[in-house]
């Protein structure tokens, strides 16, 4: 009995070593792979707001505040909306969660992240259209959601993905090499939009609008109070991106000569807008226009034929002045700003020393 017992253990003996082994290996790949690939909070969150196509969201017209902790009900419902497609490049959402992914990789090696990026990069050269431009959001091509959009430069932020992975340095690095060509491309058919939507006044190129039509090019309106006009904002973003570029063919370079010109035409001398206390009025303040020898600024809007400023409120029609448009509007939006001083002052002229030897 004894004997039989004995002998019933020793051949258990190997399948409890292999068991102990099994659970013992498991355990230590464990530890391997969290020790391996940390998780970044961030990027975390990221992944849960991530769209199945790639994309993201803009949850109640609002940049996602990824420093917010994510309650276990807006988990769920994130995981349920995968496949709600409501995604945008508006207020740099999808280029912003990119450029994080990839950096957080870099930092972790957590190979999630970069497939999230990765995926994120393929849901912007589908979402790119016949033109060669990017709508605010994609798919849906509801109202100005189509249009090329320039404003707050959601289409060149776009650009700058598309050259980041095709220069494959620093965090983008590691992006697929497989994305490069694709990517080159984009970029190319990018540019050509720039340039075919590139305003042009009785046969002289002058700017862009903040946002132009996909299919006939022209300027067109987004919200109520951004009708079809010539920008004294976007159009910087716009003609920062060409200046990048390290060979401008000749027509590149008319381009931006042209558009630098025609802001250095529009500036406006001799005011200046500042806030001022108004306890009467809603947040206490408002947005005047004043006097200043020294001032120079530039409207967001000017006339696509006068070239002159206006201003427009949620009424949608054009006034001479900020001190007409209603006050939530005022004290709301940029109307005014000194956008290309910069880019007139400094970096155009070393851009221009280059070019013109």
């Amino acid at each position: 009995m004894k004997k039989s017992f004995a002998l019933s253990f020793l051949s258990f003996l190997p399948y409890l070593f292999l068991a102990c082994h099994t659970a013992k290996t498991q355990s230590t790949i464990a530890q391997i792979v969290s020790m391996e690939y940390p998780k970044d909070s961030v990027a975390e969150r990221m992944l849960l707001y991530q769209r199945d196509n790639g994309g993201w969201p803009q949850p109640g017209g609002n940049a996602i505040n990824y420093s917010l902790t994510i309650k276990p009900e807006l988990r769920k419902k994130l995981l349920s909306d995968k496949k709600v497609y409501d995604t945008t490049i508006d207020d740099k959402a999808t280029t912003k969660e990119i450029n994080t992914l990839v950096k957080a990789y870099s930092q972790t090696q957590n190979p999630s992240y970069l497939q999230a990026a990765e995926n994120g990069i393929k849901y912007l050269l589908e979402a790119q259209n016949k033109a060669g431009g990017w709508g605010q959001f994609y798919p849906d091509t509801a109202g100005y959601r189509k249009h090329i959009t320039y404003n707050d430069n959601a289409m060149i932020d776009v650009m700058k993905v598309m050259r980041s992975t095709v220069e494959a340095k620093d965090e983008y690095a590691s992006v697929s090499p497989s994305l490069r060509p694709l990517a080159q491309n984009a970029m190319e058919r990018g540019i050509r939009c720039i340039l075919n939507t590139q305003v042009r006044q009785n046969g002289t190129l002058t700017v862009w609008c903040a946002q132009h039509d996909r299919i006939t090019l022209k300027p067109a309106k987004a919200r109520k109070f951004e009708l079809p006009s010539l920008s004294g904002a976007e159009s910087v973003g716009i003609i920062n991106f060409l200046m990048a570029i390290k060979n401008p063919s000749d027509e590149i370079k008319q381009s931006i000569k042209a558009a630098v010109a025609y802001l250095e035409s529009v500036k406006i001398k001799g005011i200046k807008v500042e806030d001022i206390p108004a306890p009467s009025l809603p947040k206490g303040k408002d947005r005047v226009v004043t006097a200043d020898p020294k001032g120079e600024i530039w409207a967001r809007f000017y006339d696509l034929e006068t070239n002159k400023p206006f201003f427009v409120g949620r009424d949608s029609v054009p006034k001479e002045t900020l001190a007409e448009i209603e006050h939530e509007r005022r004290i709301g939006y940029g109307y005014y700003g000194d956008w290309p001083q910069k880019l007139i002052e400094v970096d155009y002229p070393k851009w221009l020393a280059k070019w013109s030897k």
